[in-house]
């Protein structure tokens, strides 16, 4: 089985409300991030071994004896299970968070045994804050609604959250060309000032055996042709666009009735959410 990642811009794509609420939601996120990155850098730190010596121009000198960090995800979901930060993205969203941060420290562990066999010049560092105070959010397959006929799919809020927001779900653009039962990720990312959906799926591996490198394939992108094509052999042929131009029209109509609820009161973000966007 093979993964494939899609990538969908949401600024300016989705509703303002929405915008400022998965802005906050990376905000709790990167904090989350940085309080467990934080917990296991003090505990590595006051358990660390010292050695001393003297330079070559006798000088007093003392530094950690390093070695790999040992830390437990099971251990540090039950620590953090209370925490304001994870309790506010949700459950699994935070325990996606805390995944990781174990993944960051995973990689420093193979550097470090990389350094020790003489594979790297340079000594590894451990792991920094994320200074950016933004940090993805990752919604797994179990989480989401996903209506790809709609063009629409659905994230959960946090259960912390619902008393506020006062709706259960959170509607942002769906992908194209994978099915619900594809899905593994669903996650919320800032990037140059801006909000992206990258949609983490599921393919069949297709290995590509006997190519001819010299053949080349010309495609033209449009709206009603959304792709036009033509090969160096002079096979041509075309993809209708109107299949993806009536998913994103469905779409700005959901968008369009739900503005209008929020208008009448049915619905919406507090007004300190949606003050953060403007």
């Amino acid at each position: 089985m093979n993964y494939h990642t899609q990538k969908i811009l949401l600024t300016e794509n989705i509703d303002d409300e929405v915008h400022a609420y998965l802005l906050w939601c990376c905000e709790q996120s990167n904090k989350l991030y940085n309080s467990v990155l934080f917990t296991i850098r003090q505990d590595y730190f006051e358990n660390c071994n010292h050695k001393t010596w003297f330079d070559k121009n006798d000088n007093y000198r003392i530094s950690r004896c390093l070695r790999p960090i040992k830390v437990s995800y099971a251990q540090l979901c039950k620590d953090f299970k209370d925490d304001v930060h994870y309790q506010a993205i949700g459950g699994q969203q935070g325990q996606q968070t805390i995944k990781s941060v174990m993944e960051a420290i995973k990689g420093y562990n193979q550097l470090l045994s990389m350094w020790f066999s003489g594979e790297l010049k340079d000594r590894p560092k451990i792991p920094s804050y994320s200074k950016t105070g933004l940090y993805q959010v990752a919604f797994t397959s179990q989480n989401i609604r996903y209506k790809p006929l709609e063009g629409i799919c659905y994230l959960p809020i946090a259960n912390s959250q619902r008393k506020e927001l006062e709706t259960p779900l959170i509607v942002i653009p769906s992908g194209v060309n994978f099915q619900p039962e594809d899905i593994a990720e669903v996650r919320i990312v800032p990037s140059n000032g801006k909000l992206w959906a990258e949609y983490l799926y599921k393919t069949q591996l297709v290995k590509a055996s006997n190519l001819d490198y010299s053949q080349g394939l010309g495609i033209d992108h449009g709206v009603e042709n959304w792709l036009s094509c033509i090969s160096t052999k002079g096979k041509s042929f075309i993809v209708n666009g109107r299949k993806v131009k009536s998913i994103n029209q469905r779409y700005n109509r959901f968008v369009a009735k739900q503005k209008q609820a929020m208008q009448r009161g049915l619905g919406g973000f507090p007004h300190s959410l949606s003050a953060s966007r403007r």
